[in-house]
């Protein structure tokens, strides 16, 4: 009797079977496996010889070893060395016998999970600092955290929640908060218009186009870290698209129509609203969209309605995923395609689970740690709250964005991906493009970001931290920085060699480029019109 599917988005035999050919892989190559095996009893010997004489080892820049313990304690730090010693002789034999392609990034990715996992910071008898709680609290950490985890198991949701006040934020209070008001409203999209502040404001007025995977309001957290409000205060007329979160009814929703339906149409509202072309911003897969918006409108003779495009931490090229590609695979789609048919769309939660195994070292097995054997709560973060307050994506866009775009990475083409009758050619988009990429980027990788900058012609610059904190870089923190080139040379490392550093926050620098590409004019401030309702309004209260 044939077994039935497990009612997974993926294929789990499929990750079983990339296993397998890696062991395989690495058998078929018993020169390369000698070499390893000779290679890893020399770094043993070293290993033991420092252990054995007391000699310290060079601290890694691995944030689960940050405790003094970890350097200071010849025991923990015989305990690191020997785990981040295994670990790299593991993913050195695991890449000797795996290719580029998803078959390989699936075996790495698993190796990846094992990895994390089997951390000594994950075990209460070799992490110093549970150890150390545990004597302060004569083992009341572990009773309580073993408490949460039932707690966490029995509400459903799965292990790993990250325990916080519920109650640290609020939509539309504390976050989501600048003040504005919904001034058009669709069964995609609520448009957002926020109150100016100033007595004068740029010509151009500002249009955010977001990820459908998350809520709009990363960019307007706490007021001290809100991207919204600091350019309303600069002087911006600010719109934003707040997406509808989709049930099965819009399950037949595509790639076009959240162009169309979507990017296009806020388009034109702006412009009603304020008589001139709006610079577009825009993140992550919102960018990619944007991208696909601005090329329809160039194609359809319309490439004036828009003054300049941003692209933050998008892809318009896919051909290195790095370890996303593992889950670009013909088995994969299939599964998730039934998956889909089954309820309409991609629920959040397995949105942000995947997302968590991506980055399991902070975003799982740190709350691990705390949770169930310190028994910490975690700090409040307005980052990490947005993170968690993730929307559904259809059906049919899922579908037609992992084949089209991910898979067969038909962007690259000029007429390879259409939206209704016009084919997509990025590359003949004249409109002013400038492209932000993040360097310790974990979704959209930032060589991977450059190489798309290359291909469509647009200016790039590069942001220091990761996906989404590199992005919400207030000037008055003054951290990461950021590097500039006027050249694009093919290499994107040799851009980075001859880049300019800069110290702070990009976002004045930004300004500065849009002011440049800009009228240079100032006109009287736009108060909202025909207003709907306040701001946030219902679509990011939707659950």
């Amino acid at each position: 009797m044939k077994s039935a599917k497990p009612n997974l988005p993926f294929d789990p035999f499929a990750l079983a079977q990339a296993a397998g050919e890696a062991a395989v892989g690495l058998a078929a190559r018993p020169a390369e496996l000698l070499e390893v095996q000779m290679k890893a009893a020399q770094q043993w010997t070293d290993f033991w010889t420092g252990a054995m004489t007391g000699k310290a080892s060079e601290k890694p820049r691995d944030r689960r070893f940050s405790a003094p313990e970890w350097q200071d304690d010849p025991y923990y730090r015989a305990i690191r060395d020997a785990y981040l010693l295994a670990s790299q002789q593991l993913r050195d034999s695991v890449s000797k016998a795996t290719g580029d392609n998803s078959s390989g990034a699936m075996a790495r990715f698993l190796l990846d999970q094992y990895l994390n996992a089997v951390s000594p910071t994950n075990f209460a008898a070799t992490n110093p600092q549970v150890v150390q709680r545990t004597k302060e609290t004569g083992g009341a950490n572990l009773v309580q955290g073993f408490k949460h985890l039932l707690e966490d198991i029995g509400s459903g949701k799965g292990i790993v929640q990250r325990r916080t006040d519920p109650d640290a934020f609020k939509k539309g209070e504390t976050v989501a908060a600048t003040p504005g008001a919904v001034v058009y409203e669709n069964k995609l999209f609520q448009l957002i218009q926020y109150n100016p502040s100033t007595d004068k404001v740029a010509a151009e007025p500002l249009l955010y186009v977001p990820p459908l995977v998350n809520r709009y309001y990363m960019i307007d957290l706490v007021p001290r870290q809100s991207l919204v409000k600091w350019l309303v205060d600069e002087g911006r007329t600010v719109f934003v698209i707040s997406w509808v979160n989709p049930g099965p009814e819009l399950k037949d929703m595509g790639v076009g129509d959240y162009v169309l339906t979507g990017i296009v149409e806020a388009i034109e509202q702006v412009s009603k609203r304020t008589g001139a072309a709006p610079d577009l911003f825009s993140f992550c897969l919102g960018g990619t969209l944007a991208a696909i918006a601005v090329a329809w409108l160039a194609a359809k003779g319309r490439a004036e309605e828009v003054n300049s495009a941003t692209l933050i931490g998008s892809l318009v090229d896919f051909s290195d995923m790095r370890d996303w590609a593992a889950f670009v695979h013909e088995s994969h789609l299939v599964a998730l395609e039934e998956h889909l048919e089954r309820q309409g769309f991609v629920d959040s939660l397995e949105l942000q689970r995947l997302f968590a195994a991506m980055r399991a070292n902070d975003l799982i097995w740190s709350s691990v740690v705390n949770h169930y054997l310190l028994d910490k709560p975690a700090p409040p973060s307005d980052l990490l709250y947005w993170f968690e307050d993730g929307a559904r994506i259809p059906a049919a866009f899922l579908k037609s964005y992992n084949r089209e775009l991910l898979l067969k990475n038909r962007l690259k083409d000029p007429a390879g991906f259409m939206v209704g009758d016009v084919a997509i050619d990025l590359a003949a988009i004249e409109t002013p493009m400038l492209v932000i990429a993040l360097k310790d980027d974990h979704v959209s990788a930032w060589d991977a970001v450059y190489r798309g900058a290359r291909d469509i012609g647009a200016e790039f610059v590069l942001g220091g931290s990761g996906h989404n904190a590199g992005v919400i870089n207030p000037p008055a923190a003054n951290k990461h920085g950021f590097w500039t080139n006027r050249e694009m040379p093919a290499d994107a490392e040799q851009w980075l060699a001859t880049a300019e550093k800069h110290e702070g926050s990009w976002w004045p620098w930004w300004t500065k480029w849009l002011h440049a590409k800009g009228s240079k004019k100032s006109v009287a401030p736009r108060a909202p019109k025909h207003a709907i309702e306040p701001a946030p309004g219902r679509y990011v209260m939707m659950p």
